[in-house]
């Protein structure tokens, strides 16, 4: 019985077992030159805030599909929104100043200003026509030279007075000069940095889809506290979907990026197109074995196929997939 039972194992040859061996490992189920088995895969997208907060609202759920732009979730904000409020006061203070300082001194201070010179000019002439009677009287004899000195001086004195107010009343209608506006100015866009830095801390405290996609896991709970940069969900947006498949070596040299391949999985009711979007330019072994011309036919590369964002919808990450040449 064992004698016979040797006879039967030695007509099964090594090339029978490797090729059982072969069949174990692709599926049990022989593949063609145009056909692989593959898997889908998922580039996922880790979705966080810059900024530290409670998680107020979560505004999707696990299996949830969002547009691109639809919100996500809301961390709490009182201490940027008192931030910003600051800052909008800062800058409108630094706005206000710099408008005091290009128009001159105001319409109120100019009138005391012109007061103060109509009352010069009035000294002025009264200290003029003093001058001239005592002129007349000093040529009569009537006065001393020491009083028409007097009257002269006290002439000059309120001219001059005239001359101070008039040039007052002049530089009230100017601008400030020219450093101290720029200096103003800075001041100004230094307000206006600070407040658009309150106004972006604010804005990522709510957070929305930057690309449409489906929510595949939230990490937080409304109420807990999320840590800056930690991710709150996971989404994985149609574009990123990726079918993954090996070929051995005599395949390679027909697969070239861009080239057509169509999908077949269980549950889809049509084949899915896609289009290769990666060759590996390394090769791998599909069993452990020892390297030698005999088995390279064992050396398999990695090949990714991309389907339309559309048909992305369709499958799901870890599926399996049969991937064929059209």
């Amino acid at each position: 019985m064992s004698h016979s039972l040797g006879k039967r194992l030695k007509r099964f040859s090594i090339p029978v077992i490797a090729s059982l061996c072969y069949l174990a490992l692709t599926g049990c189920t022989p593949n063609n030159d145009n056909d692989w088995q593959g898997y889908v895969e998922g580039e996922y997208v880790y979705v966080a805030s810059s900024q530290p907060g409670r998680l107020d609202h979560l505004s999707v759920q696990r299996g949830q599909q969002v547009a691109s732009g639809g919100p996500l979730f809301m961390l709490e904000s009182g201490d940027e929104i008192a931030a910003q409020r600051q800052a909008q006061r800062q800058l409108n203070a630094a706005q206000a100043q710099l408008a005091d300082i290009q128009s001159g001194r105001r319409p109120q201070e100019q009138e005391v200003t012109r007061a103060q010179l109509v009352q010069a000019q009035a000294t002025a002439t009264k200290a003029a026509l003093q001058l001239s009677r005592d002129q007349l009287q000093f040529q009569a004899g009537g006065i001393a030279k020491q009083q028409l000195d007097d009257s002269r001086a006290a002439a000059e004195t309120a001219a001059a007075q005239v001359k101070q107010w008039q040039s007052q009343l002049t530089v009230d209608r100017l601008p400030g000069r020219d450093a101290q506006v720029r200096a103003q100015q800075a001041q100004v866009a230094a307000a206006q940095a600070v407040l658009d830095q309150a106004d972006w801390k604010l804005a990522q405290k709510t957070v929305t889809a930057t690309r449409g996609g489906l929510v595949f896991d939230t990490m937080y709970r409304e109420g807990e506290w999320v840590a800056a940069g930690n991710p709150v969900l996971r989404m994985l947006p149609p574009e990123n979907v990726k079918i993954r498949f090996f070929v051995p070596e005599t395949t390679l040299g027909r697969l070239k990026l861009n080239q057509a391949v169509t999908l077949g999985c269980d549950g889809c009711q049509a084949n899915v197109a896609a289009h290769i979007s990666y060759i590996s330019t390394e090769s791998e072994y599909n069993p452990p074995i020892i390297y030698s011309n005999q088995s390279r036919a064992k050396l398999v590369y990695m090949i990714e196929a991309r389907p339309a964002p559309a048909d992305a919808l369709k499958l799901h990450p870890g599926q399996p997939v049969e991937v064929r040449l059209p």
